[in-house]
């Protein structure tokens, strides 16, 4: 796919078939087809996504970093392969466009005899990265496409690149319902997120935007209202150091703060729509 006033290009990265959406800003954006995972996002010349540089890129696993898509499933909540199987598909790219002052491009992944041997549903999701000067979104969405209801949840899982996550805080999170994972512990939080050891943390969602900030700079973080809840995780020293896809350190880089609707799944109807987005946003 290329596109009038290189919108779009195509390209090969480390062995994947690739779309790079480009910006009059100078802003870029790589999109693999394996997955329909976004691998990268250069704004203002510097990359705000975390990809491990040792992530396989077989065209079958799941890649770590970037942005994950987790559906139909997220994690182990269900019978599916962890995170569910539209991150290990290929997905079709279907072009690129100007809106307004944002170079879209959009990617679809339908079901076939492959999923339904999965999951017997019929759908189409579909992702829709918008690029614009400092700005990122990711519109997802999910279509019906059988006679049957079906439900599901679904995840943007979003590793977002810090210089060192001890400076790491995030904030728009206070006074929202959280349960650690870790411990099986609920709260409410207090006071910007931070970062000392493996964190993993499913919170309400906020209203408002949140802060990411490293001490280096500042990334906005909203979401639609369509996902109910923001995962935040960090995988810590003892278990990034049992991953085989990420080196020992990786865990000093990174920070995942995830769009997600995962504890009530959505119920779709058939012929029904879902959609959702996180937008995020270059700050001072």
């Amino acid at each position: 796919m290329s596109d009038s006033g290189a919108l779009s290009t195509t390209e090969v990265f480390q062995g994947q078939a690739c779309v790079r959406l480009h910006h009059a800003s100078g802003d870029s954006a790589l999109v693999a087809l394996h997955g329909g995972h976004v691998l990268s996002w250069t704004a203002g010349g510097v990359e705000r996504f975390y990809l491990s540089p040792k992530a396989v890129m077989d065209g079958k696993a799941a890649i770590r970093g970037g942005v994950p898509i987790c559906f139909p499933q997220f994690n182990q909540r269900g019978p599916l392969v962890k995170h569910g199987f539209a991150r290990n598909l290929p997905w079709t790219a279907e072009g690129a466009r100007h809106d307004g002052d944002a170079t879209v491009a959009a990617f679809g992944l339908a079901s076939d005899a492959f999923t339904r041997a999965m999951w017997p549903h019929d759908f189409v999701a579909r992702l829709a990265v918008r690029l614009s000067a400092g700005g990122l979104q990711l519109d997802v969405s999910v279509d019906n496409t059988g006679a049957a209801p079906l439900e599901f949840t679904l995840a943007l899982h979003s590793y977002f690149r810090v210089a060192v996550i001890g400076d790491v805080r995030l904030g728009g999170l206070e006074g929202r319902s959280v349960w650690d994972s870790l411990t099986d512990t609920r709260a409410t939080q207090t006071g910007p997120v931070h970062f000392t050891q493996e964190f993993d943390a499913v919170y309400q969602a906020a209203p408002g935007s949140l802060a990411l900030t490293d001490g280096q700079a500042t990334l906005h973080i909203a979401q639609s209202p369509s996902f109910g809840q923001t995962v935040v995780w960090n995988p810590g020293a003892a278990l990034c150091a049992k991953l085989a896809d990420m080196p020992a350190d990786g865990w000093q880089h990174m920070v995942c703060v995830e769009a997600a609707q995962i504890d009530t799944p959505v119920p779709l109807a058939a012929g029904a729509h879902w959609a959702g987005w996180q937008r995020l946003t270059v700050g001072g």
